[in-house]
């Protein structure tokens, strides 16, 4: 029997990818709003209970970082509420869960790579929510995995690297700031990873995750600024050459929120444990 797997969320950035990468694996189900609704516990459950799946794939997400600080309530209902619903209706089924996570459940302050076993301390709404969701999860236990990620991007939906080409027809001239450091990565690169990891269980999917059930920082290789990723989505676009590039701080662009300004993620643990390898960011970006 091919493992059944339901994927929440399939409309989004990752979720899009992920629609194409376990098509492969097992008879798939992925559903995104309106049949689900993750501010909704009915609908949720329901939407559980009906698919019956041996997986689960959740790449829902509340991820307007500034939107949440406004809408905390809604990225509560999202972000920390639901995942823990369906860690509930997984481990009522016997089923397995693996959700996406951020590099924004941290402060930026260490100064190195965040290890797994580092203490949260989220700066904003957004970062919070995250972190409920992630301790939800492991409240609830059974049989997951939560792969922490960081500066997610394609060319499909709205995000930094859609918003610098934009930028770029407008102006000749772009100020980004130098003091936010990070790793890019690209939605591909985590769906791949899933994928692997699931077909490396393949023969038992729930005792797989159930053996190797935590937490993982996921992310494609290296680190930059926002400042050093702005210029290298414009030297791989029709702009290269056109664009003068301004450094500047985070203080300079007053938001409602408070970002960490390095919040690179060690990815040692999850490379020993599922034989995973990512290319740079600077790599992955040739590809988009």
């Amino acid at each position: 029997m091919p493992m059944k797997i339901l994927l929440l969320g399939n409309t989004g950035q990752v979720g899009w990818e992920l629609n194409r990468t376990l098509l492969t694996l097992g008879d798939l189900t992925a559903l995104d709003y309106p049949e689900l609704d993750m501010v909704d516990a009915n609908s949720i459950r329901a939407v559980v209970r009906e698919a019956q799946p041996d997986i689960i794939v959740n790449a829902t997400a509340y991820t307007n970082v500034d939107g949440a600080e406004s809408e905390r309530e809604l990225a509560m209902a999202i972000n920390g509420s639901g995942p823990g619903i369906l860690a509930e209706e997984a481990k009522k089924r016997g089923a397995a869960l693996i959700h996406y996570s951020t590099d924004y459940v941290f402060d930026g302050t260490k100064g190195s790579p965040y290890t797994e076993e580092d203490q949260p301390n989220p700066l904003n709404a957004y970062g919070e929510t995250k972190l409920a969701g992630e301790r939800a999860i492991q409240g609830v236990g059974g049989a997951y995995l939560i792969f922490r990620t960081s500066w997610v991007y394609s060319n499909r939906r709205p995000c930094f690297v859609t918003n610098v080409l934009q930028w770029a027809q407008d102006t000749d001239t772009l100020r980004v700031v130098d003091d936010q450091i990070s790793t890019p990565t690209w939605c591909r690169t985590l769906a791949q990873a899933t994928a692997q990891v699931l077909a490396q269980g393949r023969a038992d999917p729930l005792g797989w995750l159930a053996q190797k059930r935590g937490l993982y920082h996921l992310t494609d290789g290296g680190s930059c600024s926002r400042f050093e990723w702005a210029q290298d989505i414009i030297k791989n676009s029709s702009f290269a050459g056109k664009i003068t590039f301004e450094p500047a701080k985070s203080a300079d662009f007053p938001t409602p929120v408070v970002r960490p300004l390095r919040s690179v993620l060690d990815f040692s643990k999850a490379e020993k444990e599922f034989g995973l390898r990512v290319a740079g960011w600077k790599y992955a970006m040739r590809l988009i």
